[in-house]
């Protein structure tokens, strides 16, 4: 039929009056009715044997079958069709008595009104049944077609439960070294990868199970092939039931084949770069670098940093001089690890490199130089049968319009090197305005004009980064960042303007312009909570909190939306005057937050002196805590002293699903970042 109205419809009587009746009756409710007379058992046979119909309508007194009989006959051919009895006079004993023959009601000729309603009825019900009795049909069709596509995919598939593998198709056998699904089924799943990749592996299978996995999501890991190498993979996660079971499946991607070098493109890129350690070439990496500095960021900034070998002559009379330069292949490989995806590298000059980073601020880059030194210091170095160790130096100098050309920032660069080798080596050392001190007043001066000018004309805006729920769903949390907008109405990074803007004691009072607008913000919006951080001038104002109380009651904001969140590194510097303002800020209504929290050099005292209510974990840890063991394991330890304390953590600066599983797995509460959100809305444009 093609209309929801188009019903057919049996009438089984040998009084054809009944079908005139029963015709009349649909048609005025608006039914468009093909109504088949059926005078006896052996044409409603016929009848439903070869045509679809929706509806039996039975006189009980006028057909040769009972209701029984007709009820047991049109089972066998469509079960699901609803037997209406039919009689002159109905009271409620005869509906039950029909009812318990198998009828889905009786109804009265003469009684227009209710036969309409029960048909009516009874059509719903039937065409509901017939629709999810479709919709079964199609979802054990798709099984079967599923589990086909499964058994015979390339790709290796595992349906897991409860971290146990229930299922795998013949590529997930092939690749594990098994011949039959029987040798698979019933083994953990981390017994198929590297430790390395089950901290990871555990929180994907949490987040997926949990509805947190996307489904274009993909899980870089290390698994163990049948020839027990370890092979780098990607998994893609869905959620599916399995014998009505909430289960994971797993689809692992094989790493794309590089092989192809008749690839012109390939050979082309290869021509760029050096030999040894793959990066480019010094020209090319200049070439690079000064159309990479001519872009403006979306956040933070870009640093140059000098890399090199400490004592690298006395590396190669150790293992030789043939060997030296696997030494440097090995080093070069190791730096390439630790760098993100915006980050390029070049062979400079002898065993140095230059590479261009992009952090949210100076501080992000030390601490990334550390972990890279750290790790160098802590490698072994193996050429055939002979073994040693290296140590690196490191220097770092912030891209600024201090510099009038490239020329001057890799210069500055280069003096930053050399007093961290002059140091003794195996540290770093970063270029601030020592040695630039003249230049560096002269950008000052104009930024600070630039500065004054914006707070008069009220050029500076607040932007949103959402923080978002680990365990839970969240309510609307923010981290309440700065812009800048300059005289053409372009943004202005912080990184450009807050430096110059500390340095001259402008950081208190941009601070109190951003509280001001956030709280105006709260008022239009109504958020949960919003994180506004400080500067080191307004850790140590005595005024702040009496400013802060006053504008929130002229302002009309429940005080418990505001998070005020500092540093840890200037927390510990302003120690006393951080407990007073956690103190005052409590006293208030309004909470308070640790952000950039280092676990590296961790001291919990510092959340029993100031009692934060939230505890940010520091964004560069992100960099490197999905493939290092040890650092999961201090972040794991700052959470659960955390929840001892009752403050939630908050990890920042998550850019991948790969991070977002192991900090699933970790226990921490929220995650900010770019895979949360880019900060790019306006919220307040009146201040």
């Amino acid at each position: 039929m093609n209309n929801e109205q188009d019903i057919s419809v049996a009438v089984l009587s040998k009084n054809q009056d009944d079908v005139e009746l029963v015709n009349s009756s649909l048609r005025s409710a608006g039914y468009a009715a093909h109504c088949e007379w059926i005078k006896d058992p052996h044409e409603f046979d016929l009848l439903i044997s070869e045509q679809d119909i929706d509806l039996v309508l039975l006189n009980q007194t006028e057909y040769t079958d009972s209701i029984r009989d007709t009820v047991r006959q049109k089972t066998a051919f469509c079960p699901e069709v609803p037997v209406i009895g039919i009689a002159d006079d109905v009271n409620e004993a005869d509906i039950v008595e029909a009812m318990a023959a198998g009828a889905s009601d009786l109804v009265s000729l003469h009684n227009k009104p209710r036969l309409q309603a029960v048909v009516a009825r009874e059509l719903r019900a039937i065409r509901v049944e017939r629709a999810l009795n479709s919709t079964l049909t199609s979802v054990n069709e798709y099984r079967k077609q599923l589990k086909t596509y499964v058994q015979t995919a390339k790709f290796a598939v595992a349906d897991v439960q409860e971290g146990i593998i229930i299922n795998a198709n013949a590529a997930w056998l092939a690749l594990c070294g098994m011949q039959e699904v029987e040798d698979v089924i019933g083994m953990p799943l981390m017994d198929h990868f590297d430790s390395s990749s089950h901290t990871g592996l555990k929180g994907a299978l949490t987040a997926t199970l949990k509805g947190k996995w996307q489904s274009d999501e993909q899980l870089d890991a290390k698994i163990k092939s049948a020839d027990k190498s370890i092979c780098d993979v990607k998994l893609e996660f869905a959620q599916v039931y399995v014998d009505n079971a909430p289960s994971v499946q797993i689809k692992i991607i094989p790493p794309a084949d590089t092989a192809n070098s008749s690839n012109p493109d390939r050979a082309y890129d290869a021509l760029k770069r050096d030999p040894t350690t793959l990066f480019l070439h010094r020209s090319e990496f200049l070439e690079q670098m000064q159309k990479k500095l001519t872009e403006k960021l979306k956040f933070g900034v870009n640093l140059l940093v000098y890399i090199k070998p400490d004592n690298f002559t006395d590396i190669s009379n150790r293992v030789g001089i043939l060997n030296s330069e696997e030494i440097l292949v090995q080093f070069a490989e190791e730096v390439r690890g630790k760098l993100q995806q915006s980050d390029f590298a070049g062979r400079f000059e002898g065993t140095a490199m230059l590479v261009l980073i992009e952090r949210g601020n100076e501080r992000d880059a030390v601490k990334w130089a550390e972990q890279l030194i750290k790790h160098v210091a802590q490698k072994v170095f193996v050429v055939g049968q002979i073994s040693t160790q290296l140590t690196c130096s490191i220097g770092i100098c912030m891209y600024s319009s201090i510099y009038d050309n490239q020329g001057e920032l890799v210069t500055a660069t280069v003096k930053a090197y050399a007093k961290a080798r002059a140091a003794g080596g195996n540290t770093l050392f970063l270029n601030n305005d020592t040695d630039e001190g003249t230049k560096i007043r002269q950008y000052d001066k104009l930024w600070v004009r630039h500065i004054k000018a914006a707070l008069m004309d009220n050029r500076f805006r607040i932007v949103q980064l959402p923080i978002a729920g680990l365990r839970s769903e969240t309510s609307a949390m923010y981290d309440v960042l700065v812009r800048m907008i300059d005289e053409s109405n372009n943004q202005v990074l912080p990184s450009e303007f807050l430096p110059a803007a500390e340095r001259n004691q402008l950081g208190k009072t941009i601070d109190r312009w951003v509280m001001s607008a956030t709280l105006n913000f709260c008022k239009a919006t109504s958020p949960d909570k919003v994180f506004i951080r400080l500067s080191a001038q307004s850790i140590q104002d005595d005024s702040l909190i009496e400013w802060l109380s006053g504008e929130i009651r002229t302002i009309g904001v429940a005080a418990e939306k505001l998070i005020i969140q500092i540093p840890e590194q200037l927390a510990r510097k302003h120690i006393n005057e951080s407990k007073n303002l956690a103190d005052g800020i409590r006293k208030i209504g309004a909470g308070f937050a640790i952000e950039h929290f280092d676990v590296d050099s961790v001291q919990l005292q510092l959340l029993d002196v100031l009692r934060p209510d939230y505890l940010k974990i520091d964004g560069q840890l992100m960099h490197s805590l999905t493939g290092d063991s040890e650092l999961q394991r201090k972040v794991g330890d700052v959470v659960k002293a955390a929840n001892e304390r009752q403050i939630l953590t908050i990890a920042e600066r998550v850019e991948n699903a790969n991070t977002m599983a192991v900090l699933f797995q970790l226990g921490i509460s929220y995650m900010q970042g770019h895979y949360v959100h880019e900060p790019n809305v306006v919220l307040d444009e009146t201040g």
